[in-house]
């Protein structure tokens, strides 16, 4: 036994615990479990001798298993149960595969353990008890927390302000109000209180579109499948599928549920590209070929095709048990972490809290240390609630939230219009920030393949390019070395044209069959002109053995039945040697192992050489040339055996063991294909217009399985042939331009080449930036690389990694991650962890459906829509500083200094605080969402990604801008206009200055009301009409409103502002003007001259800022241009 072994032994141990152990702590415990011994209970027996395991070593608690036992019980010979025994830790979703041995035991031991066999099926009540035990073989839905989501819906941004405010004007009304409360407190109370359903409404219906985009978009299971039961064959609903269930499959079926194959034609093959990543398909055994469970060929996984060929298998796993199931359940645990979006409305809220904490504290303190003593009678204990409460409601721009959430809405609805679906709004904006995109190369950048019974488009170039030449010259169009390279890919190929189309042309008729053979079989028509059932029915299929990563090759043997055939198939000498006994053995596989095998090869005049150093020499330099051009090759050869040398008798493994023998020697290379994945058409413009944009865009490319085994125990020229062509791929993308590309090597492992020790790597970004061009590195070669290697290789402008695992795809974008906000592009099973890891996972809608589940955003149509999702991201964040630009000169400046003046200088409050909230969440809010559906200034395109730390969403340019640019011009106005009013009206402002209440002797108290509530309006009303012109300034942050005009100019033209305009001025109108509302609230109408003068403030406004931005234009370096927002 090697140490390997003897030290996986203790680790295997550690994680079994046997069923004797489990029965006798049952038996120890006295429970009544019963139904362990009945026909209601089944698991798996341990293959290992228990002798060689301590009994008390029992299962970690942070592993999931589920176990079967067979029983007998006394008067039936077979009788099954199910017992299902989770010891899963809180909050983990982990399940150990590698305890798996469906694929090691023989499908005989597979049928006795779970009490079913494979020609008759389950019985009707062995389903129905599996069906009672497994539920429906359907992924369960994510767990989520309803009392903590329907917590956050409510308490999210301000919502915990307006409630806590809502109550203290409540208690302010009664009882502190009595004996005269006042109803104004009382209406304040209730709306505050219905602006806190009010957001919590729009966080539910968030999340409510968010599942209405996933329920759209799923659709995890084949909706029926064909069953065998009680031995007929029934079609039955996927998901009422149990294990110990025959499903049958055909080629073009969606694997319902993981199975075990129990009988497979020779020719069957399965897609596991959505596992995978890769269209390279899986040759089905019965046997199995790899200890791995998800590497071995026996085994048939949930989601996958049949491509070709037909089989049957015992379902050995459902539900969330399949490895569809177990990894659906990790990519269902949400996000930990905030998107951009959260974290600077989190900073925003934040900074206003912070600022309406302290003037609360300011009110409190000189209510406390001044008023109290000086003016008792001026605020009550009362009163004091509802100044503090309107300092909050100054402060807070309570429609903010509903105008960031309806804004996100209307750009997603956008979005969906060109097939982009967003399952979380947030997410929008955080493509505008996105500065490097990890894309997989198969699907996304290349066209891949269909995984049904659709052909693919992928196309094949041959050694023999002059082909199309010797046509047109009118020549033999069998002649040769092309008639012998058309009949042997026609040949030694599993793929089968649709008999159904045989008048369609050949390029558009449908093949079965995977995308390699598909590819060759095309090319053998072309070579063929449309012959292909000519050569293949002049010849009697004897023998096959399929691809595989043990081999690396195919072999088809045939007997001929149409001599007339050999003369197009073999050289003219081999075919007068050719006996009717004897056999033609056909091979198509990797050329560095078939290479070898070649006794000679054919010239293109058709004759005979030997295979010497010179050409091994030639055919390497041609194997390169394909890979630096983004093809994979595959050689085909052939080798005539005399009968008398295969004994064995057909389909049998001594049968296959001679043929093996037998294609060791004596080969002759008859030709070599490249096949290639050709690129999306669109891809290139796509690249460079992100390039455009400042987003590098990092290139992950997965090799199958067995080629990245193969790299490993081989040379490093392999790894050279990968890396080639991954640059090949990279380089017509436009991702690789740099003449020179570094590889590994030119990663130092120190800063300074030397020592590790204790250097900042913080500070190489500086040394780096910009003086590294392009890297290709291999996934291998990852493994190897320390933190600062990792550093200097994410700081590269061009990167291309090379088969790459879905591990080191996860590594890839954490890394990058450290310094820059990442995208991660994939449609594979395998992509889905680094979907969740990225800032934002983007998923392709033909991708998996574990894909989609764990993107946050998903592309329909092809990978150029990532070029509009990126300019909306970046056109919404823009969007989004106009709307809080837009939104704090009257929402919260200009109700805050109403407040404090009335603390400090004994002013009366001049805005009420229920007309603040009419502000903030009617004439303002419909106003400040429309500006959602304004286009870009200028290309938005042409500049690069936001920085997250520097560029926030709020910032001091934003907040000069706000506050004492607008806010100051819209404060000042509206006061002026309040107090002319009452000069006007026999109140003289000198009366009210440090009044405290008092009211002046040449007035009534009644009238004194009356008209500081007409007053009160008029402030409304100014800031109401203000805010219109606010609105047309707000628009654009750089260019004129005469470059950008709102009308007239479909480019840029935003025909929902004067809508909006209009339903500000209704709004103010339903507050106003209605007596039943103006007693509660108390307001009054506004005379029509003081509706009209703020428009002369207005046009101020917009004159004043037009000047701002012609400053700005005119010196880009000025100090105006500096502190412009």
């Amino acid at each position: 036994m090697s140490s390997d072994d003897k030290a996986a032994e203790p680790q295997e141990a550690e994680r079994i615990r046997w069923d004797d152990e489990e029965q006798g702590r049952r038996r120890r415990s006295r429970t009544s479990l019963s139904r362990v011994n009945s026909s209601d209970s089944l698991a798996i027996r341990a293959v290992q001798s228990r002798g060689a395991v301590d009994p008390a070593l029992t299962l970690p608690i942070q592993y999931r298993t589920v176990s079967f036992q067979i029983e007998e019980s006394k008067g039936k010979d077979r009788v099954e149960a199910v017992r299902a025994a989770d010891t899963a830790a809180k909050g983990t979703h982990r399940s150990h595969l590698g305890d798996l041995e469906w694929h090691t035991i023989s499908p005989s031991a597979v049928a006795e353990r779970l009490v079913t066999s494979s020609t008759d099926g389950l019985s009707v009540e062995q389903v129905q008890r599996r069906q009672r035990e497994y539920g429906k073989n359907a992924p369960s839905p994510p767990k989520t927390n309803r009392t903590l989501t329907t917590i956050g819906y409510f308490f999210k941004g301000f919502g915990g302000i307006l409630l806590v405010g809502s109550i203290l004007v409540f208690i302010s009304w009664k009882p502190l109000g009595e004996p005269n409360p006042a109803m104004a407190n009382l209406a304040l109370a209730i709306v505050l209180l219905a602006v806190f359903f009010i957001q919590a409404a729009f966080n539910m219906f968030q999340d409510w579109s968010t599942s209405r985009v996933m329920s759209s978009i799923k659709d995890m299971l084949p909706e029926h499948c064909q069953v065998t039961r009680d031995g007929h064959l029934v079609d039955v609903p996927a998901e009422e599928l149990v294990p110990g269930d025959v499903v049958s499959v055909k080629a073009g079926n969606k694997l319902p549920a993981d199975m075990r194959f129990v009988h497979i034609s020779s020719d069957a093959k399965f897609d596991r590209s959505v596992l995978t990543g890769e269209s390279r398909p899986v040759a089905a055994t019965v046997h199995h070929t790899d200890v791995n469970y998800l590497e071995t060929h026996n085994i048939g996984l949930q989601g996958t095709h049949c491509i070709i060929g037909s089989g049957t298998g015992i379902v050995v796993a459902t539900g969330d048990k399949t490895v569809f199931g177990r990894i659906a359940k990790l990519t269902n645990e949400p996000k930990t972490t905030m998107t951009t979006l959260e974290r600077e409305v989190l900073y925003f809220v934040l900074f206003i809290c912070a600022i309406m904490l302290t003037m609360i504290t300011v009110v409190l303190v000189v209510w406390g240390a001044w008023l109290r003593r000086e003016h008792p009678d001026f605020i009550s204990v009362s009163a004091l609630i509802v100044s503090c409460v309107s300092v909050a409601v100054a402060f807070i721009p309570e429609g903010l939230p509903i105008a960031i959430t309806a804004g996100l809405t209307i750009t997603a609805n956008m979005m969906k219009k060109n097939a982009i679906l967003c399952k979380s709004l947030k997410t929008v904006e955080t493509l505008g920030s996105v500065s490097v995109i990890c894309s997989d190369k198969t699907g996304t950048l290349t066209q891949a393949s269909s995984t049904r019974d659709r052909v693919g488009n992928t196309t094949v170039e041959s050694l023999g390019r002059e082909i199309a030449s010797k046509r047109e010259e009118g020549g033999d169009k069998r002649l040769g070395t092309f008639g012998q390279l058309g009949a042997l890919a026609a040949l030694c190929n599993a793929a089968e044209l649709d008999a159904a189309q045989s008048d369609v042309p050949i390029a558009n008729r449908n093949i079965f069959g995977d995308a390699t053979d598909t590819a060759i079989l095309r090319f053998s028509e072309s070579l063929a002109d449309g012959n292909i059932g000519y050569f293949r029915g002049c010849w009697r299929r004897v023998f096959e053995l399929a691809f595989n990563s043990k081999n690396k090759f195919m072999i088809r043997c045939f007997n001929v039945t149409r001599r007339a055939v050999l003369k197009h198939t073999l050289q003219e000498a081999e075919a007068e040697r050719f006996g009717d006994g004897d056999l033609l053995l056909t091979i198509k596989g990797a050329p560095d192992v078939l290479i070898n095998r070649c006794a000679q090869y054919l010239l293109p005049s058709g004759e005979m050489a030997a295979v010497d150093e010179n050409v091994l020499a030639t055919l390497e330099h041609v194997k390169n040339m394909y890979s630096s051009e983004g093809k994979r090759c595959l050689l085909l050869a052939r080798k005539i055996v005399p009968g008398h040398l295969v004994t064995a008798a057909a389909d049998t493994p001594e049968c296959e063991s001679e043929m093996l023998e037998l294609a060791k020697s004596g080969l002759t290379l008859v030709g070599m294909v490249a096949i290639v994945d050709p690129l999306r058409p669109e891809i290139r413009d796509v690249v460079s217009t992100l390039r455009g944009a400042g987003i590098r865009i990092a290139m992950a490319r997965r090799e199958p399985p067995l080629l990245a085994r193969r790299n490993l125990l081989t040379s490093c020229q392999v790894t050279g042939d990968f890396a080639l062509t991954a640059l090949a791929i990279s380089r017509e993308a436009g991702i690789v331009t740099s003449l020179q590309v570094d590889g590994v090597d030119k990663l130092e492992r120190f800063p300074d080449g030397g020592s590790s020790g204790s250097e900042d790597l913080d500070d190489v970004k500086g040394a780096w930036a910009g003086s590294r061009g392009a890297i290709v590195i291999s996934g291998p070669e990852l493994t190897s690389l320390n933190e600062h290697q990792w550093k200097v290789l994410t700081e590269y402008e061009e990167v291309v990694f090379a088969r790459t695992t879905p591990e080191q795809k996860l590594r890839i974008v954490r890394e990058f991650q450290n310094k820059n906000v990442v995208a991660m592009t994939g449609d594979g099973v395998n992509d889905a962890p680094s979907l969740k890891a990225a800032d934002v996972g983007i998923s392709m809608g033909s991708g998996s459906d574990i894909a989609m589940e764990a993107a946050d955003m998903i592309l329909l149509d092809s990978f150029s829509s990532v070029v509009m999702a990126v300019q909306y991201g970046r056109v919404v964040f823009d969007n989004l500083k106009k709307v809080i630009a837009y939104l704090l000169p009257a929402g919260t400046f200009s109700e805050f200094w109403p407040v404090i003046t009335n603390v400090v200088f004994g002013l009366p409050q001049i805005l009420s605080s229920f007309l603040m909230i009419v502000i903030c969440c009617f004439t303002d809010c419909a106003a400040a969402t429309v500006l959602s559906f304004e286009k870009p200034e200028a290309d938005v395109l042409l500049r690069p990604p936001r920085n997250v730390k520097k560029d926030r969403l709020v910032n001091w340019q934003l907040l000069l801008q706000a506050y004492f640019v607008i806010g100051l011009t819209e404060t000042l106005c509206a006061f002026a206009m309040s107090y002319w009013y009452l000069e006007r009206n026999g109140i003289a402002f000198s009366d009210l200055w440090f009044s405290f209440g008092k009211i002046p002797d040449n007035v009534t108290p009644e009238y004194y009301s009356q008209k500081l509530t007409e007053a009160s309006s008029i402030y409304f009303v100014t800031l109401v009409v203000m805010q219109w012109f606010n609105l047309m300034a707000t628009r654009t942050r750089r260019l004129s409103i005469f470059q950008h005009p709102p009308l007239f100019n479909k480019e840029t033209q935003n025909l929902y502002l004067f809508p909006a305009i209009l339903f500000s001025l209704l709004m103010a109108f339903l507050w106003l003007y209605p007596p039943a509302i103006q007693k509660v609230i108390v307001t009054s109408g506004v005379p029509a001259e003081y509706w009209f003068l703020p428009f002369a403030f207005g046009i101020y406004i917009i004159l004043m800022d037009e000047a701002r931005r012609y400053w700005v234009r005119r010196y880009p370096k000025g100090c105006v241009a500096k502190a412009a927002w």
